[in-house]
């Protein structure tokens, strides 16, 4: 425990060095703002640093050997946006214990019957309809979209899209999370301007918009919050060009889809793209941009075939056991991770420069039929 030195950073770098740490792993990068021993990477302490997770982008130093990532998040022609060399996971790279974990309820394909007050398990995402008031918004809930990210996610461009899934899509509801609750009235008035602008001299509906517009609060028992995808949501509409990280692993656990534009270069845009791949699901994935993202986003919400369909394949995905499905299999992702970082402990032994390291049947650069298989085909691309 080296608590105490949380601020010695120092102090913290002369005991790792004294211990003859081999591996340092940089979990915060520049989140959390990088208030963790802040300049003990810096200090090099041991042999190999590699980034992972936490913060999903380049440190920009040239002390970090490595990031943990996969092929479809960093692909090679993104290199030189990285002071890093990649790490390459095979099939994802963002680490996920859902299926694991006793707390974690799994998926099912019905809905248990409604109970009220509101009981956590219960309901379908119409009828909870975001634990709303029944008078606010549609009468009757046909879909519901949502989006668990914290506010400062948000930007412009997103949320037109929202409005335009919301307008062709009838009697739809987007149920958000209270984060911050004194944002709210700012993303409310947002989508009034922005209704207003838009209506062509035609009816403004900026008021229908903002009553369609619903509020779960927080709920601090993170394992609470991920039963509650379940029971309040049909289909999320990811965040762009920063995704859904943490939020996205739950609401796939829950069995919700995740709808997202792949159309960025940044390592922090390309997460869930890298999901829907592995999960089969590469048909969510907008290539073109945000019109591919809505259009995507409103045939699920208006073909209820099609929109079952996606659901019990991804629901399948999450049952899988014996093997359990590559994505959830926290198992395997350990012995891959192992591997890799005996690869970078025997680079490093070498005296050779660092480089990508790639983990594949046979250890090298996968050949496209490695490249074909499951972990990173997306031939569902078009299904849609």
């Amino acid at each position: 425990d080296v608590q105490h030195l949380k601020d010695e950073h120092v102090e913290l770098a002369r005991m790792i060095h004294g211990l003859k740490i081999h591996i340092l792993i940089e979990w915060d990068g520049y989140a959390r703002q990088g208030n963790r021993a802040q300049g003990l990477f810096a200090l090099h302490p041991c042999p190999i640093l590699i980034l992972h997770q936490e913060y999903l982008g380049t440190t920009g130093a040239q002390y970090i050997d490595y990031i943990i990532t996969d092929r479809i998040t960093s692909p090679e022609h993104l290199e030189d946006f990285n002071t890093e060399k990649f790490m390459y996971m095979p099939n994802h790279f963002f680490s996920k214990g859902h299926a694991m974990q006793e707390e974690v309820k799994d998926p099912t394909y019905d809905f248990e019957p409604m109970q009220t007050p509101y009981a956590l398990g219960t309901g379908s995402p119409q009828e909870n309809r975001c634990l709303s008031a029944p008078n606010l918004g549609p009468e009757e809930v046909s879909f519901v979209y949502c989006n668990y990210n914290k506010f400062l996610k948000m930007n412009p461009e997103t949320v037109l899209s929202w409005i335009e899934i919301l307008r062709r899509v009838p009697d739809s509801i987007l149920c958000l999370l209270e984060n911050p609750s004194d944002g709210i009235p700012n993303l409310y008035r947002f989508i009034r301007e922005a209704a207003a602008s838009s209506s062509n001299g035609g009816d403004d509906d900026g008021d229908d918009l903002v009553d369609r517009v619903h509020f779960l609060q927080w709920q601090a028992n993170p394992f609470d919050h991920q039963m509650r995808n379940q029971d309040f949501c049909n289909v999320v509409l990811d965040s762009y060009p920063y995704n859904g990280h943490t939020t996205a692993q739950d609401a796939l656990y829950g069995g919700v889809p995740i709808v997202t534009r792949s159309d960025g270069d940044d390592m922090a845009s390309r997460v869930t793209t890298s999901a829907n791949t592995v999960l089969g699901l590469g048909q969510l994935n907008a290539y073109d941009g945000p019109a591919q993202y809505e259009d995507i986003a409103i045939r699920l919400g208006t073909n209820p075939g099609m929109f079952n369909l996606i659901r019990a394949r991804l629901v399948d995905t999450c049952l899988m056991r014996n093997p359990m499905h590559p994505y959830w299999d926290v198992e395997r992702y350990v012995k891959n991770m192992e591997t890799l970082f005996t690869m970078a402990w025997e680079k490093y032994l070498s005296g050779k420069p660092n480089e990508h390291l790639y983990l594949s049947a046979n250890e090298g650069k996968p050949n496209q039929e490695e490249m074909n298989n499951g972990s990173y085909a997306d031939e569902d691309r078009n299904e849609l």
